[in-house]
């Protein structure tokens, strides 16, 4: 029985192909979720390996099958860039953004200038950039590019199926490397104590906070019941007038006369023997209970509170600081939950200075009366969908390749986005118009994951089985020396980044090495940073760095290709 499955197995995988691209996934995810200590591979590097194994099996699958899942995997990430690459190019993002750019060019010439030194073709040097700076998404664009640089079938088979190889080699030290450098070396480069600067950038830019902390300032809800005293202070006041005479924020959310419950509007005049339930920080409430009468009535205080995800879409708010947007009318009652930003939802710190941009999604508590009017002020309400605008996607990805298939001749070499390219610039335009205009179509993110991970984990799959039959004799090619290539690709551009953003950039202590990590698309080390830091002021410089170099660094796929063509004079 067990030689008869041996033997039936893997033939059922080679008539089935697809049999053998959903074994590789599961096997893969498996892996890549499995961590050592701190350390894990991630779903990209466990399904690549367990493709290896599973082409060990001799297993021919269609091209055609990684062209449609990383086409639909580039768009997605244009798609969660949009709001923050526009963003950076066109505000006060702009020197973020130059300063991706300026270190993307630093990592295309570390990679290229290892790669040449060593002798590489462009198969090594695309799997050294995709690995060293782990930006699995080139890999796709590199393959395009080979198609076009005028190889034989034979050669440009090789040179793909060494990709996986030197992707595999530099990919560990890509994840580890980076981080540790940024969170432990970082510091010692920019002569600075991360964790005082960050606890000073939280300070400079709490001015006129409450001493609650911004989020008390929108309102931090708990809610009690009042009797109003006859010649009490707030006595013949509107429910307005009375709001503002507290000197807190505390709201009066419903109000109970001669034991009819009555709607809180803002000119109802507050009577003796009136039952008022108030909301606001709890020690504001105890104060006032110190000071009038408090009661039970739960049926006054039993008012429904809901959490709502708000995408920021209105252009009145955009840029503004928290603190301004906490004196605004909307605000009352409302209290700030968490603000995310970007298409990794990084979450960055509430403070009094922290403004707001156009595609951030504001977390907000309150009443459903309450938390509607914040909706309607600052966007609209990003409520969980399941419904995916597949007109909006199909779209996108047809006319972003048909205009990405356009050719460029540069000195008889064919210059071309190709498909993948067009369809991550389709991706960015949308994702930030949708910023603009909500109604242009959903795309919800459990979709954009699926999209996200799937369509480039099937890519990584079928990268990885088709490579299987000669990767040992490609890694007899490329050797140990691959390894130094990536340690001297991933580590001279990260050892420059902080330098290049206090002495040209100027950029603050607190964020810089949160720009650096963003400009290397590397979320783990902007998380090791924030953690060596204690705080999550660092990833205020993420998210516009990151958009730039994740669009960036996956071209780079189609440069490195290029100078690795031209400088061997093909």
């Amino acid at each position: 029985m067990v030689n008869y499955l041996v033997e039936w197995i893997p033939t059922t995988l080679r008539n089935h192909q697809e049999l053998a691209i959903f074994i590789t996934l599961a096997v893969g995810y498996w892996i890549g979720a499995r961590r050592f200590g701190s350390f894990s591979l991630g779903a990209v590097t466990g399904t690549l390996l367990t493709g290896i194994v599973v082409g060990q099996l001799g297993i021919d699958i269609s091209d055609q099958i990684k062209s449609i899942f990383f086409i639909m995997f580039l768009f997605a990430v244009g798609f969660g860039v949009g709001p923050q690459f526009v963003r950076g190019i066109a505000s006060d993002g702009l020197p973020q953004a130059l300063f991706a750019v300026v270190v993307c060019c630093v990592i295309l010439a570390c990679v290229a200038g290892a790669a040449m030194v060593a002798g590489y073709g462009p198969g090594l040097a695309a799997g050294l950039l995709a690995g060293s700076q782990t930006i699995s998404a080139s890999i796709g664009i590199a393959t395009d590019a080979m198609a076009r640089t005028g190889m034989s079938p034979e050669q440009i088979a090789d040179q793909e199926n060494l990709i996986p190889v030197a992707y595999a080699i530099t990919y560990i030290f890509g994840t580890v490397g980076t981080g540790w450098i940024l969170a432990y070396l970082g510091p010692k480069l920019l002569r600075v104590d991360i964790a005082a600067e960050c606890a000073r950038y939280e300070r400079e830019h709490s001015i006129g906070a409450p001493s609650g902390g911004m989020g008390s300032a929108w309102h931090q809800h708990e809610i009690r019941a009042f009797r109003i005293p006859a010649g009490g202070r707030v006595e013949g006041m509107t429910l307005a007038q009375a709001e503002a005479a507290a000197g807190e924020r505390l709201f009066i959310e419903g109000v109970r006369q001669h034991n009819q419950v009555v709607e809180p509007t803002p000119d109802l005049v507050l009577k003796a023997g009136d039952v008022v339930a108030v909301s606001g920080r709890r020690q504001a409430l105890v104060a006032l209970s110190n000071m009038t009468e408090e009661v039970e009535d739960r049926a006054l205080i039993d008012i429904p509170v809901e959490a709502v995800d708000v995408l920021v879409t209105a252009k009145s708010v955009d840029g503004c600081q928290l603190i301004e947007l906490a004196k605004e009318p909307f605000a009352r009652g409302v209290y700030l939950n968490s603000v995310r930003r970007g298409s990794a939802g990084v979450e960055v710190p509430i403070l009094a200075q922290t403004k707001l941009h156009r595609g951030d999604i504001v977390r907000i508590t309150g009443t459903a009366t309450h938390t509607a009017r914040v909706v309607e002020a600052l966007g609209y309400a990003d409520r969980p969908a399941t419904i995916t605008n597949m007109v909006l996607v199909g779209l996108g990805i047809c006319v972003g390749g048909l205009i990405g298939s356009l050719i460029l001749p540069l000195h008889g070499v064919p210059i071309t986005l190709g498909t993948s390219g067009g369809a991550l610039i389709a991706g960015i335009i949308l994702g930030w118009y949708r910023t603009v205009n909500p109604r242009v179509g959903n795309v919800p993110e459990s979709t954009l994951w699926f999209m996200n991970s799937v369509g480039l984990n099937v890519f990584i799959a079928v990268v990885g089985i088709s490579a299987g039959p000669t990767f040992i004799a490609g890694l007899q090619q490329a050797g140990f020396g691959i390894f130094f290539a990536g340690l001297f690709a991933t580590g001279m551009p990260m050892v420059l980044a902080p330098l290049i953003g206090k002495y040209i950039f100027r950029f603050d202590p607190a964020i810089n090495l949160g720009c650096c990590g963003g400009a290397r698309t590397s979320t783990a080390s902007g998380a090791m940073v924030s953690e060596v830091a204690k705080s999550n002021v660092p990833m205020l410089g993420y998210t516009v760095p990151y958009a730039v170099s994740n669009t960036l660094l996956t071209l780079w796929g189609l440069a490195i290709v290029l100078l690795l063509n031209i400088g061997s004079g093909g």
